[in-house]
């Protein structure tokens, strides 16, 4: 019998959520822009010789909607929080001071998966770009469950996600829950 696991993607505007889940589950890439303020889709997947449904819930990273977005948090297993590896967003210093906060804030005990997106560009000349090394660092500083990279664009990347997902999932439903209370 499957598994069912919820997954909520949070990050800025224009950093290609809504790209990432669409390439994974419909196997095309949206070639234009359009602003998502919640959207989720289903897809299966088999890791580790055990099935998975898995619910991925697409949120609006823009500020309008800061008020609603946590609406879609209660019962997320697993968090991506995602950044352009593009240096001419502001999306990495946001995971810092912005998602990983919030997410801590709503749901302390959910695993987080900092996710770089358009790793197409660092092919362009014309962008700089934060590197791999760059994104290990801000996993560690934030102390994100796993990082992992990908492109929507051209797919790499994106299987990986998700297994990661499961993996670390399973691993936090066989840890023993640790509950540190006194009562006076």
């Amino acid at each position: 019998m499957p598994k069912n696991i919820k997954i909520t993607v949070v990050g800025d505007g224009i950093v290609g959520k809504t790209c990432l889940l669409i390439s994974y589950t419909e196997n095309r890439f949206p070639e234009e822009y359009i602003p998502t303020v919640f959207e989720h889709y289903g897809q299966k997947i088999i890791v580790d010789d055990e099935e998975y449904n898995m619910t991925l819930w697409d949120t609006a990273g823009q500020e309008d909607y800061e008020r609603l977005r946590p609406l879609s948090y209660p019962h997320t297993d697993c968090f991506l929080v995602c950044f352009s590896v593009d240096q001419g967003l502001a999306s990495y210093e946001n995971v810092i001071t912005k998602w990983v906060p919030e997410v801590r804030h709503h749901n302390p005990l959910s695993s987080i998966i900092l996710v770089a997106t358009k790793i197409d560009l660092r092919d362009d000349p014309t962008v700089s770009c934060y590197t791999r090394q760059d994104g290990k660092k801000l996993k560690r500083k934030v102390r994100a469950n796993a990082y992992v990279e990908c492109s929507a664009k051209t797919r790499e990347g994106l299987e990986e996600i998700f297994v990661e997902a499961i993996r670390i999932y399973k691993t936090a439903k066989t840890k023993p829950q640790v509950r540190n209370c006194v009562v006076l």
